[in-house]
C-alpha cells in the first residue's frame, strides 16, 4: 500500500512536468496576502521565550512552494498593514536600533514583496519609523486615501505589477479614523479620506491600466448595522468598497484581526471574494485566477503542503478569482530564511531577555473584568507617578495578559502593556469623569436583577448575546465580549461603587478621592491616560463626556515622548522589580448576589481554570 501511494505521488508529478513541457499547464496567477502580522517575524515568542506560532519564517516556506509550482513570475505577494508594531521584534529596531535597515524591510525584501499598504499601527510608530521602513523597502507601499499638505498622495495610491501575462493592479486603502485614535504628530503632514469615494476615484484609470484589479485594504469586513448603510462604517468599510465599487476581482483586508473567506455582489452584478487573514502571520490569504488551456480545461494543483502530496483536478476554465484562507501557524519555518536572519534574532534573544528586576506575585488580566486588580492598579500607579495627575483611566489591553511570579524580563513588558501608546494628561470637570466611567462600565456590564430567582443564569458582563457558548478555541474567547477589553476603563485615584442594578448611565457612584479628600462634579482634574483613549479611541471622551472631537486637542495639557512600555521599564529597573497590590478603590454592587454571575463568567472566558 506504500509502494502504490508513493507511485501514485511520484506519477502525478511527473504528469505534472510533462504537461508543463507540453504547453499544457496552467500555471494561472496566485496571489498570497499577509495582514496584521504585528512584528510576528521570526517563529519564537519573545515576550514568553519559548517557540511561536505563525511568523513570517513560515509564510516564506509557503511562498516558496507556490513560486516553486506555480513559477516565480505568477506569484504575487502581498501586506495589508499593520506589520511595524506588536512584538519586541519590530520595537527593537523601532526604538532601540534605530540606525540598522529596519529588520521589517530586511524580512519583506528577502521574502520579495510586491507591495504593502500601511497600517493604523504602523503610522503609530511615528514619522521617525515609518519614513525610514518605507524607504528602505524594495516594493511600493500603498494608501491612496492619504494625501499630503499639497493635496497629493502621501503613499503611492496603487501600482500595476505584471505577473503571469497579466498587468494587476494593487490599489490600497487605510482606514481612515487614524486621527481618532492618534495623536496630530504622529500622523502631521496627512489627510485621510473616504475608502469608498476613493476607490471609486481611482478605479477608471486603474481598469484602463490592468487586467486585474486587486483591493488590499488595512479595514475590516465590520457588521452591518440593523438598517444601516455599510458605506458609513469608515472604519471597517472593507465590504463597503468592494459592494459599492465595480471593478475589484479581488479584496483583501484586516485591521480587525477577524479571518473571513466570504464573497460580495457588487453592484453591477459581479462576484468579488473578500479574504481576511486575521493577525499574527497563522494564515495567509491566498486567490487564484485560472489561465484556459489548449484543451478548454484547466488543471488546479492544490495549495496543500508538502510539495511532494500535490493533487490534480479538473474544473471548467474561467477567469474569475477562487479565494482561500491557508493555516500557517504550525507550518515548517524556512530554514534559508532562519540562516539568513540568524544574527538578528541572536540580537533580539539577548534584548528580550535582559533581566530588570523581580515580580512578588503573578499579575493577570483576568481579575479586571470582575472588579479592581493588582494588574490595573499597577498601571494606574505608573500613570499617576509619570504624570502627576489626579485621576489616571486604564483598561486591560490584552484580553488575556499576565506577567508570571519571579525574573521579569524586558519581553516580558510586552504582555504587560502591548502598544505603544504615550501617557497624556487632559483636563477634565468632575462630571465628564463620572460620564466617561458611565460610558466604560455600560459596555462592560449588563442590569442585573437581584431579587431573581435565577441568579445562577444572569450574567455580569456585556456578552455578544445573553447565552455565548465556549469558543473551541479560549484564545479567541475575546470575541464574545459586546466590547472590546481594552475599552474596560477603571480609574485610579477615585474611591467610587458600580451598582449593575442600576440602568446603564446611572450606576457611577463616586464617593471621593483616593486620599479621602471630596470628588467635586464642578471641579476641573487633571486625568492621565493613553494616547489612543485622549484622541478619542472607544468613545469615552467623545460619546461618553460630550467633548467634542475639536476640542480634544485642546484638552491635552502634557504628554510623554516615549511609550508607556518605556516608562514601565524604567520603573521597574528603579525599584528592583513589581511590587504591586491594588489598594481596592472601587468595587461592584450589589456585591452578595453578583459572585455566582462572576463565577460563571469567569468559567466561559477562561475554561482551562
Amino acid at each position: 500500500m506504500r509502494t502504490s501511494l508513493f507511485s501514485m505521488r511520484t506519477l502525478v508529478l511527473c504528469l505534472a512536468v510533462l504537461f508543463c513541457s507540453m504547453g499544457v499547464w496552467a500555471q494561472g496567477l496566485t496571489i498570497i496576502c499577509t495582514t496584521d502580522v504585528h512584528g510576528n517575524y521570526f517563529p519564537y515568542d519573545f515576550v514568553r521565550n519559548t517557540d511561536g506560532k505563525g511568523s513570517l519564517a513560515r509564510v516564506y516556506y509557503y511562498v516558496k512552494e507556490q513560486r516553486k509550482l506555480n513559477g516565480e513570475d505568477n506569484v504575487l505577494l502581498l501586506d495589508a498593514g499593520d506589520i511595524l508594531q506588536g512584538q519586541p521584534s519590530a520595537y527593537y529596531y523601532n526604538f532601540v536600533d534605530t540606525t540598522s535597515v529596519h529588520i521589517c524591510a530586511q524580512v519583506m525584501n528577502f521574502m520579495k514583496y510586491d507591495a504593502a499598504v500601511v497600517g493604523n499601527h504602523d503610522i503609530e510608530t511615528g514619522h521617525n519609523v515609518y519614513d525610514r521602513w518605507a524607504a528602505a523597502c524594495n516594493f511600493p507601499v500603498l494608501a491612496a486615501n492619504v494625501v499630503g499638505r499639497d493635496g497629493k498622495p502621501y503613499w503611492k495610491p496603487y501600482v500595476v505589477v505584471k505577473k503571469a501575462g497579466l498587468r494587476i493592479a494593487v490599489f490600497g486603502l487605510i482606514t481612515p479614523t487614524v486621527p481618532r485614535w492618534l495623536p496630530e504628530r504622529l500622523w502631521s503632514g496627512m489627510e485621510f479620506r473616504d475608502m469608498v469615494q476613493t476607490a471609486r476615484e481611482y478605479m477608471p484609470q486603474m481598469k484602463r491600466e490592468a487586467d486585474v484589479v486587486v483591493g488590499v485594504f488595512h479595514s475590516g469586513v465590520g457588521v452591518v448595522p440593523e438598517g444601516g448603510d455599510e458605506a458609513n462604517m469608515l472604519e471597517n468599510a472593507s465590504l463597503a468598497v468592494a459592494r459599492r465599487v465595480p471593478g475589484f476581482d479581488v479584496v483583501f483586508c484586516g485591521h480587525d484581526h477577524r479571518r473571513a473567506d466570504t464573497k460580495v455582489v457588487n453592484i453591477a452584478g459581479a462576484n468579488v471574494p473578500v479574504l481576511n487573514a486575521g493577525s499574527g502571520a497563522e494564515y495567509v490569504a491566498t486567490a487564484t485566477r485560472l489561465y484556459r488551456t489548449p484543451d478548454g480545461k484547466n488543471i488546479i494543483v492544490s495549495r496543500d503542503f508538502p510539495f511532494s502530496e500535490l493533487k490534480t483536478t479538473y474544473v471548467k476554465a474561467d477567469t474569475t478569482m477562487h479565494g482561500s484562507l491557508v493555516n500557517i501557524s504550525n507550518r515548517e519555518a524556512d530554514k534559508d530564511f532562519m540562516r539568513h536572519f540568524r544574527k538578528q534574532i541572536k540580537t533580539l534573544k539577548k534584548y528580550t531577555q535582559e533581566v530588570i528586576g523581580q515580580n512578588d506575585a503573578t499579575l493577570s488580566t483576568r481579575d479586571a473584568y470582575f472588579g479592581p486588580s493588582d494588574f490595573i492598579d499597577y498601571i494606574h500607579a505608573l500613570q499617576l507617578q509619570v504624570s502627576g495627575a489626579d485621576i489616571s483611566f486604564a483598561a486591560p489591553l490584552g484580553f488575556d495578559s499576565s506577567v508570571p511570579a519571579g525574573t521579569v524580563r524586558v519581553g516580558q513588558m510586552f504582555s504587560l502593556y502591548p502598544y505603544e501608546n504615550m501617557l497624556c494628561v487632559m483636563r477634565l470637570t468632575g462630571r465628564e469623569v463620572k460620564e466617561y466611567l458611565e460610558y466604560s462600565y455600560a459596555g462592560w456590564t449588563r442590569c442585573v436583577n437581584p431579587a431573581s430567582s435565577d441568579l445562577n443564569n444572569q450574567r455580569l458582563l456585556l456578552f455578544r448575546n445573553l447565552h455565548p457558548r465556549s469558543n473551541p478555541n479560549p484564545k479567541d474567547n475575546w470575541n464574545l465580549l459586546a466590547t472590546p477589553s481594552y475599552n474596560y476603563d477603571s480609574a485610579g485615584g477615585l474611591r467610587y461603587v458600580v451598582d449593575v442594578s442600576k440602568p446603564a448611565g446611572d450606576r457611577v457612584v463616586i464617593l471621593g478621592m483616593a486620599d479621602g479628600t471630596p470628588f467635586d462634579m464642578e471641579r476641573e482634574y487633571r486625568v492621565a491616560l493613553n494616547s489612543y483613549r485622549a484622541c478619542g479611541g472607544g468613545g469615552h471622551l467623545t460619546d461618553g463626556a460630550h467633548i467634542s472631537k475639536d476640542e480634544l486637542q485642546r484638552r491635552i495639557v502634557w504628554s510623554t515622548d516615549r511609550d508607556l512600555r518605556h516608562y514601565l521599564t524604567e520603573a521597574i529597573r528603579r525599584d528592583g522589580g513589581i511590587h504591586a497590590k491594588s489598594p481596592k478603590l472601587w468595587h461592584f454592587e450589589p456585591a452578595d448576589v453578583l459572585q455566582p454571575l462572576i463565577d460563571n463568567d469567569r468559567r466561559l472566558l477562561f475554561p482551562e481554570e
